[in-house]
């Protein structure tokens, strides 16, 4: 679903990235609400508010989401779709890193040959561009940084995603009213399925989010990583085929030593569970 994301966001212009965001939370907290109640978590809801450890990493979680939804709604809008697959191409490596740095969990030599390569294409690419690849960078770090709060957190999907977008809500609808005040507001006037396609963006938050927040407390956040190679792979592809986007020879290589990084970082982890289900087995069977 997010691969497919960049199909999506043009169609909402003239809306800016940070109205588009406005909607996207508003409209989320309405969806998320009417989720709660139907599946009978309001209760559970509720017991969020009783633990402040679990309510400080459920705020991060809904700030560095904030700063990953804006910032992928500009990349798009502004024809560098290209440049946000690259952000979720290394997301991966950055979610390894981060249990490596946060949680003391340690890699192996091939792991960290992986980390170097894609470090060595991120350098290449700023060259290339002229600047740090920004755009990648932020989308890479929050959203690696929302998988981690989730985790800790340990709080499930749907109670977890009604708390971030309802702390974000005040804020957001705060700024819609001032567009809608002062004349900013793209909601009404540009015709009936415009404004429904904003008012669908909870919809579409919500659904691909939730099944993140499912799985990040029930899978280890290497294999979190490695899923997440799905949704840059259809961004990518979208960007330099349908979206025309130009690929230099410098970005090409760039993006190739990405690719050959994760590459060796899939092997080397199926290696190792492999080997560490033979040992598993071998050790049941003594």
């Amino acid at each position: 679903m997010w691969g497919l994301f960049p199909l999506y966001w043009p169609h909402l212009k003239p809306a800016g990235a940070i109205e588009i965001l406005g909607h996207r939370i508003v409209w989320s907290v309405l969806t998320m609400a009417v989720v709660l109640v139907l599946a009978k978590r309001v209760e559970q809801f509720r017991a969020i508010f009783t633990d402040r450890r679990t309510l400080g990493l459920l705020t991060l979680a809904a700030v560095t989401i904030a700063m990953n939804w804006g910032t992928y709604i500009y990349g798009v809008n502004n024809h560098k779709v290209v440049e946000t697959s690259l952000g979720y191409f290394i997301n991966p490596l950055v979610t390894v890193l981060m249990g490596v740095v946060i949680l003391g969990e340690r890699l192996r030599t091939w792991q960290w040959i992986a980390l170097g390569i894609a470090g060595l294409a991120v350098v290449g690419l700023a060259i290339e561009y002229g600047r740090p690849p920004w755009i990648a960078l932020i989308l890479a770090f929050s959203f690696s940084t929302y998988g981690l709060a989730k985790k800790q957190a340990g709080v499930e999907s749907v109670e977890s995603l009604s708390y971030e977008t309802l702390a974000l809500a005040p804020l957001a609808g705060g700024y819609l009213i001032w567009a809608g005040v002062t004349g900013h507001s793209h909601f009404l006037g540009h015709g009936l399925g415009h404004s429904a396609l904003l008012a669908s963006t909870g919809l579409i938050t919500a659904v691909p989010l939730m099944c993140f927040g499912a799985a990040a407390i029930r899978v280890p956040m290497t294999t979190l990583g490695l899923l997440q190679y799905l949704a840059p792979v259809i961004q990518f592809v979208l960007g330099v085929t349908f979206l025309d986007e130009t690929m230099t020879p410098m970005r090409w290589v760039g993006f190739g030593l990405v690719w050959v990084a994760l590459v060796i970082f899939t092997w080397e982890s199926v290696q190792h569970r492999r080997s560490q289900l033979l040992l598993t087995a071998e050790a049941s069977a003594l």
